[in-house]
């Protein structure tokens, strides 16, 4: 078969560790063989962010902007290990964290949902989406080591020079200052989507946060939120039979672990973070859930929602054979090439998504499937492969599909 025609092309952002070793997997094997792919090539690995004193991330995000759809690999945010096992010349942020600033977009998690993997919670019986703010919080945070006694303050200095401050507190040794924020606007656009998101879903949106303690910071997320709901959204979620709430996030904890799902959950920025993991691992593993970062400006960066599976990296070093589950980074594939198809006005690539999609799950279905799904399913005669045989599987099935 001839392969198909890309018109523009996606940004693409290369990583880490297991899931780099995936990712070329991906390429060669499901890929390369049935589309001419057309990629700008950014490789976010840590190393090469090192060499260019991470001003490659940021190339990346404005390449995003310029093209309207990326694809990213699972990266290493590094902390002090890292640091000194890569020689490293500073303790870079997040790279996700950085395009999510730059694009202020809603990260978007979805559970991918296969016949043979049941949640672990018995109650659930649709997918849970998780609604991750994308800016600020701990993700742009400015540390400082207190070496003794001393006064710490929050100052703010406005635009005609005025000074305001709070205590922080009064240091009587040796201590850590962490310091936050956000914008009312990123805030805004965050409920936004997360309003429009569920509408387009026709979901139920619910909304947690701590502001019983972080009376004004979270305090100001849940505002907005009931502000807008009020002035621009009620009429709209009413017709649509849909329910918008605000609740504590211990509360809602205990809710969602009640629910049967099928509604959107929108959360700050780490705790969008945590919950997802969690949700992640409750649906089946780490490795079945879909991530997309959408931006007010309609741009799209998909990914994988796990790390960079970093100890079977050292596995695969020491030429011992993994067995790696690569379905939410080949979904962060199909879901980047699939609106590229439906942007750039392509059925032959918008197809090609659902069928890869379809090939990997029927894959899965047919007893085949990685050690991590192995372990838990429930499907009998169960064939556990290693890390590129898995995706051989898919790929054989894809050909049948295709007609190949």
């Amino acid at each position: 078969m001839d392969k198909i025609t890309m018109k523009t092309p996606l940004v693409e952002m290369d990583g880490d560790e297991m899931t780099r070793i995936i990712w070329q997997m991906i390429k060669d094997d499901l890929l390369l063989p049935f589309i001419d792919l057309k990629t700008e090539y950014y490789d976010l690995g840590l190393k090469k962010r090192d060499e260019t004193n991470d001003q490659i991330t940021l190339d990346a995000a404005e390449a995003t902007k310029k093209y309207g759809v990326a694809v990213k690999c699972a990266t290493i945010t590094p902390n002090a290990a890292r640091v000194e096992e890569y020689n490293l010349k500073a303790m870079y942020k997040s790279p996700n964290g950085t395009i999510r600033a730059a694009l202020d977009g809603t990260v978007f998690r979805a559970p991918i949902l296969v016949k043979g993997i049941e949640p672990y919670v018995r109650t659930w019986k649709k997918p849970i989406i998780m609604a991750r703010h994308a800016y600020g919080d701990v993700y742009k945070n400015t540390e400082y080591r207190v070496e003794g006694p001393g006064k710490a303050e929050l100052v703010f200095t406005d635009a005609s020079g005025r000074e305001s401050r709070e205590l922080i507190h009064q240091f009587t040794g040796a201590g850590i200052i962490q310091g936050m924020h956000n914008t009312d606007a990123s805030i805004e656009g965050f409920a936004r989507s997360c309003f429009n998101y569920a509408l387009d879903q026709k979901m139920d949106l619910w909304f947690s946060t701590k502001d019983t303690i972080s009376k004004i910071y979270d305090g100001n997320f849940k505002e907005i939120f009931q502000n807008l709901y009020d002035t621009e959204y009620k009429e709209a979620f009413e017709k649509a039979g849909l329910e918008y709430f605000y609740t504590l996030i211990d509360d809602a904890v205990a809710r969602v672990m009640r629910s049967e799902g099928g509604f959107l959950w929108a959360l700050k920025n780490y705790d969008g973070d945590v919950m997802s993991d969690m949700m992640a691992t409750s649906f089946g593993s780490l490795a079945m859930m879909t991530s997309v970062l959408v931006s007010p400006d309609g741009i799209y960066e998909y990914e994988a929602a796990h790390g960079t599976v970093q100890r079977h990296y050292y596995k695969h070093l020491e030429g011992e054979k993994t067995s790696t589950n690569s379905v939410a980074t080949i979904f962060a594939w199909t879901g980047a090439l699939r609106k590229r198809g439906e942007l750039d006005e392509i059925p032959a690539l918008v197809r090609f998504a659902d069928l890869l999609e379809e090939a990997t799950l029927e894959t899965i279905e047919s007893g085949k499937m990685t050690g991590d799904l192995a372990i838990i399913t429930t499907l009998d005669h169960v064939e556990k492969m290693e890390t590129e045989e898995f995706i051989l599987a898919i790929r054989s099935c894809l050909e049948k599909k295709l007609g190949a």
